[in-house]
């Protein structure tokens, strides 16, 4: 996951520069003039808008709020023995102690990216206030979506894991691995939800000069909210680890020993660490993806270089900016589809395999996940761009297509190389447990860094194979439709992981 983040930063720090370069000293982000969206389409012979489009993409967006919703209360409603819910309540009552701390930070780095905000965009750029003002309030919306998402997340995983443990007793694999993956989906898709939801009331009903400000505070809110949720929560966790382990040393405890306090420490650690900051970090980058990619086509979109060096609008260049941000924004809502179908083909099939085994690995239902929602989602990417773009120009339909799929192709074929490194069942995994029994710890270190450099190799090689796909594809006549094709390309390839 962590080489999945570090490729996407990388091409959106890429695209983020482009952009800076186009506005240059006269102008910034908050400036941008989205276009009107009302561009026709005929979909097997009905006729309709972006706009209209993307309102049936907001009701599809509260749909699945509401599913995400509904996959919580089911999963409160599971029945637990009470020592567990005790245990789990425990928890809870400790994430939610640590989480109001975490809301005291964000307001005083809320009123300190405030002043700065107000100080840059008003004195040094004189922009007007009510748009000052604009971007104030959508950053504030934005730390309030990363810090509720992350909430939502915790809380349900702390229902989830007392319910697992649960099941557990009923001496049924399946379902022991089953319900982690409901409580993921639930996250998920409330996720995307509520991101989207924000974004498409930006796109539908903020006025068009104002656009640009909504989205850039919205940006600034989330990533601030969630750079702070994942940096304090992971410390947070090796801290309470640490913390337990040095109970277990000093007082002779064990680290699982419901005597030692660390242990609870430990678990809210777990939660900070592995729900509350990387549900913050999903929603904020879903959302910067989304606004770089608005931010490119505004200003790229439908521009050409003339003779003498200056960029000037194409003839059609407002239509093809409407018709790219409409064609983005509806596989995005798609995508939510995608994962709900993608989950019941999966589950579907993964029950009448393994419904009734006594012992599976539970590494293979998560794998045959990935991969159904990754075809599907291919499948989706092209057939949505032949329908929404394939009149826009010769073959960009299916280029864009495949440039997206680089993206979700290596979204599921990189965990592939992850675990024939890290899984239990690895021979890299088994080699290093030999090590530790027949050399002690110098070997075991030695075999964990040759797996590791190894992991990283080949992982990155990947990538780089996948970023020069898209790059070739990117100079096949993109040209004719934008500048800086490649850096489009690159900002494509993380919208499609």
């Amino acid at each position: 996951m962590s080489a999945l983040k570090t490729m996407r930063k990388a091409a959106l720090a890429a695209l983020l520069l482009m952009l800076t370069n186009l506005k240059g000293a006269f102008a910034s982000e908050i400036d941008l003039n989205v276009p009107m969206l009302d561009v026709e389409y005929n979909i097997w012979g009905l006729t309709t808008t972006g706009s209209q489009i993307l309102g049936y993409g907001l009701i599809i967006c509260v749909l699945g709020l509401f599913f995400g919703l509904y996959e919580f209360i089911k999963i409160k409603k599971m029945p637990a023995h009470k020592s567990m819910l005790k245990m789990s309540n425990l928890i809870y009552e400790t994430c939610k102690t640590y989480m109001k701390q975490q809301a005291k930070l964000l307001l005083v780095l809320e009123a300190f990216i405030a002043v700065c905000i107000f100080y840059y965009f008003f004195y040094l750029n004189n922009t007007p206030l009510s748009k000052v003002i604009t971007v104030l309030g959508w950053s504030v919306l934005g730390i309030l979506g990363s810090y509720l998402v992350a909430w939502f997340g915790m809380r349900i995983n702390t229902y989830a894991n007392s319910r697992t443990a649960f099941l557990s007793l009923k001496a049924n694999p399946y379902n022991v691995q089953n319900l982690p993956l409901r409580s993921g989906m639930s996250i998920g898709v409330l996720l995307i939800c509520v991101e989207l939801i924000m974004m498409i009331i930006i796109l539908l009903f903020v006025d068009r000069d104002s656009a640009g400000a909504c989205f850039i505070g919205f940006a600034i809110g989330e990533s601030l909210g969630a750079s702070a949720l994942r940096i304090c929560g992971g410390i947070f966790t090796k801290i309470a680890d640490i913390g337990a382990d040095l109970m277990k040393i000093i007082f002779r405890i064990d680290e699982d020993d419901a005597r030692n306090p660390g242990v609870i420490a430990d678990c809210t650690g777990d939660n900070a660490g592995d729900s509350v900051g990387p549900t913050a970090d999903g929603f904020e980058t879903y959302g910067v993806t989304g606004v770089a990619l608005i931010s490119f086509i505004v200003l790229a979109a439908g521009m050409q270089y003339t003779s003498n060096g200056s960029l000037v609008q194409m003839y059609n260049g407002i239509d093809i900016q409407a018709r790219l941000i409409v064609w983005i924004f509806t596989m995005r809502v798609l995508m939510i589809l995608t994962s709900l179908v993608a989950y019941w083909i999966n589950n579907i099939g993964c029950k009448a395999v393994f419904g009734k085994a006594k012992s599976f690995n539970f590494e293979t239902p998560l794998t045959s996940l990935v991969w159904v929602a990754s075809i599907i989602s291919i499948l989706m990417t092209f057939g949505v761009s032949y329908i929404m773009i394939g009149d826009l120009g010769p073959n960009l339909w299916w280029k864009l297509s495949v440039i997206i799929s680089c993206g979700t192709f290596a979204a599921a074929i990189i965990p592939e190389f992850t675990k024939i490194f890290t899984s239990s069942k690895s021979q890299h995994v088994q080699e290093i447990v030999n090590a530790s029994r027949e050399a002690g710890a110098s070997l075991n270190i030695i075999s964990g860094i040759i797996a590791g450099n190894f992991s990283g190799f080949w992982k990155g090689l990947v990538m780089v194979g996948l970023m020069t796909i898209a790059y070739f594809t990117s100079q096949e006549g993109l040209d004719a439709y934008m500048v800086y094709p490649t850096v489009f390309a690159f900002g494509l390839v993380a919208f499609g992981m």
